[in-house]
């Protein structure tokens, strides 16, 4: 009679476990803590402004279920905002604080933010109060719920000069999306999320924070925009200017280069190379059948000159592409640094093993 007992307890026990793996799959992912974030606020003499942005961001950060930690770089300000930077910390933990020696920019102090973030998420956004702290849950929320790894905040509604600032931006947006590939409305925008893993592989310098989505791309990351709320600058003085317009061209090359030939770098200089001796050599043939059949004289001939630079380029070109290949491969074994993205492995001893 206890046996039977027993064996019906077990047989209970046994189909109530059953019953609620497949049920209580959804209910455990809705229940599954929220993701930590780490919002990375790069600062340049915005003294003005530091009060009202720390507000700002607590009330935020009250009414949010999430973990949240506030990354604020000062990048060599000159106007009093380290000072007002260093008293956050003391009234609120939750704020960490990082001052730089001096101005070495915005996309360094990116990347150092980046590099203390601890958080799932890590948001970056201006100090300057023209990005809205309110849409930091329409941002989280399409990486929570949609599975999206980076989000970028679109201004579609922007308050800035129309010359100076829009105009020159449109230009830019459209041709970085036209040699990346990645469209976006806004590369602009600082408002961005990322899942933190999508940063481990990407290093910034210049002014490369923007081309982060860009970048990205290259180990299959996910990326999306939605638009935001972007608010007239009301305090300060705006540090950006229509010049760096060229050093954002300058490294669009750069990344241009990186997304499509960073691993085989002789193909791009080896096929100019090759293209401009091929086209050089032709040239000289052409002029010595002239010379030995036609007795024609080639020392005031500008095709000479043009057939001769033209097979020293070639050989420059092969010669600069085995050089970066040499170095590629240096710059990838050293550090044992792989040229791919494994995204998921599956096999039977380990059913599920995931990797950035």
């Amino acid at each position: 009679m206890v046996h039977a007992e027993k064996s019906a307890a077990v047989s209970t026990v046994k189909t109530a476990v059953m019953s609620t793996r497949p049920e209580s799959a959804p209910a455990l992912r809705e229940i599954a803590r929220p993701l930590s974030v780490s919002i990375v606020i790069p600062i340049y003499n915005e003294s003005a402004n530091v009060d009202s942005l720390v507000k700002q961001l607590s009330e935020v950060m009250d009414r949010s279920p999430r973990s949240i930690e506030v990354i604020l770089i000062d990048d060599g300000s000159t106007d009093g905002t380290v000072e007002k930077l260093l008293q956050v910390p003391e009234r609120d933990p939750r704020f960490r604080v990082i001052i730089f020696r001096r101005n070495f920019g915005q996309t360094a102090a990116m990347s150092a933010g980046f590099d203390h973030a601890q958080g799932d998420v890590i948001v970056a956004m201006d100090g300057d109060l023209q990005n809205d702290p309110d849409d930091l849950e329409l941002l989280l929320g399409k990486i929570e719920r949609d599975g999206f790894d980076i989000v970028s905040g679109w201004r579609k509604d922007r308050k800035d000069a129309l010359i100076s600032r829009k105009l020159p931006s449109w230009i830019a947006n459209w041709l970085i999306g036209r040699i990346t590939g990645v469209r976006l409305h806004d590369y602009g925008c600082s408002l961005k999320a990322y899942r933190c893993e999508v940063l481990k592989n990407v290093r910034l310098y210049g002014e490369m924070h923007r081309f982060i989505p860009a970048l990205a791309s290259w180990g299959g990351a996910k990326i999306t925009e939605v638009p935001v709320h972007h608010r007239p600058r009301t305090r300060g003085v705006s540090k950006y200017g229509i010049g760096r317009t060229v050093r954002v061209l300058l490294d669009l090359i750069t990344v241009k280069f990186l997304l499509t030939f960073s691993t085989r770098p002789l193909q791009v200089f080896g096929l100019w190379g090759l293209g401009l001796f091929g086209m050089g050599s032709l040239i000289a043939a052409y002029l010595t059948f002239l010379k030995i059949f036609f007795h024609e004289p080639l020392a005031s001939r500008p095709l000479l000159m043009l057939g001769v630079l033209m097979i020293l380029m070639g050989v420059q070109l092969i010669s600069m592409g085995l050089l970066a290949e040499i170095t590629i491969r240096t710059y990838h074994e050293s550090q044992s640094k792989p040229t791919y993205v494994i995204r998921e492995i599956r096999d039977q001893s380990a059913p599920r093993s995931t990797g950035g």
